[in-house]
């Protein structure tokens, strides 16, 4: 029996190579794309302008890959932490954030992580898999919120740029007229700053770019980030620095506040130096616990202090709100307990 094809996560041009053995016509590609990815249908019979040969020819050799969430968490604050499993039998977390002008979903692209960020949850996990484009852009097109979602951020479980290839795709259903059709300003991915990538990513996609820092020292963010030994924060400034960020395009670096860590005085001057002649914003975050840390939680004084030290210093700077505290938050610790069995 021949064994069908997955047509859900493919690309305008991937459909229709794939049905071009089958005789349909050009047009019946956008045809399909149009129902899985505007339309949100889950089944061929409901492609209503498709012909019912060509729909049963469809039903005969392809399946449209979508899942439904296994487990949701909700916080008090209206966050709610979706758990979906991915072909593999594993778990991923993807993160629905509603605010008063805006809802924001956070998306994973792959199962644990290789980059082993000493405070991130995700990284505890190891790598395990990369997520396909299918499984990434699933999170939004099963989402019980899809129609609501403003803004999307590849924040959650692992590396995007490490799983480029299915990211790239992923955002090409996600932005294509053909796809669903978002602003890729609505768009944020984020990174440790794997170079060779992030430079494809700027070169082949227009959506924004957020670089984890943590430190602006090559020596102290080496100690919590070993992908900081492939890929320096100094080379990466100095990459970006090549590329313009006069228009609406965005870079933005995330910088996780560790208590009596690195916050003081000379941080402060370092980043100055190192991101003087860039145009972005520094986003600072609080750090909230998670099991077996050597780090402390940040409290409200250094994190408003280090922001007006840095604004002092002329760059923009914010601070990102905590959500969903009375959850499993942080990233990966959800499917972790899944995996454990808890």
């Amino acid at each position: 029996m021949e064994q069908k094809t997955n047509i859900f996560g493919k690309t305008l041009a991937e459909i229709s190579e794939a049905i071009k053995a089958f005789e349909m016509k050009p047009f019946v590609a956008k045809q399909i794309t149009q129902w899985l990815y505007q339309k949100h249908v889950i089944s061929f019979d409901l492609m209503a302008n498709i012909s019912i040969a060509n729909r049963q020819i469809l039903e005969n050799h392809f399946f449209i890959g979508r899942s439904q969430p296994v487990s949701v968490q909700e916080s008090q604050d209206g966050t709610k932490k979706y758990l979906y499993q991915t072909n593999s039998g594993r778990f991923i977390e993807a993160a629905y954030i509603p605010e008063k002008t805006r809802s924001t979903l956070c998306v994973s692209s792959q199962v644990g992580c290789k980059m082993g960020c000493e405070f991130c949850a995700t990284g505890k996990m190891k790598f395990h898999d990369q997520l396909t484009a299918g499984e990434i852009v699933n999170q939004l097109f099963s989402l019980p919120e899809v129609d609501k979602v403003t803004n999307i951020v590849y924040m959650g479980m692992g590396e995007p740029l490490d799983n480029w290839e299915a990211v790239k795709t992923s955002l090409e259903i996600l932005t294509a007229d053909w796809g669903y059709a978002m602003s890729p300003r609505r768009i944020n991915v984020s990174s440790v700053g794997v170079i060779p990538n992030m430079i494809k990513f700027l070169d082949e996609s227009d959506c924004h770019l957020a670089i984890s820092m943590h430190s602006p020292f090559d020596e102290e963010r080496i100690t919590f980030m070993p992908a900081q030994k492939p890929y320096p924060i100094s080379k990466i400034v100095e990459t970006l620095k090549k590329y313009s960020w006069q228009g609406q395009r965005r870079v933005s670096f995330e910088y996780i506040v560790f208590e009596g860590i690195n916050h003081s005085p000379a941080h402060v001057k370092a980043i100055a130096r190192l991101l003087n002649g860039l145009r972005c914003r520094v986003n600072l975050i609080r750090f909230h616990a998670i099991p077996d840390t050597r780090f402390g939680t940040t409290s409200d004084l250094s994190i408003n202090t280090f922001k007006e030290q840095l604004e002092r210093k002329g760059i923009l700077t914010t601070i990102r709100a905590s959500r969903g505290q009375d959850i499993d938050a942080a990233c990966g610790l959800l499917s972790t307990k899944k995996l454990m069995g808890s």
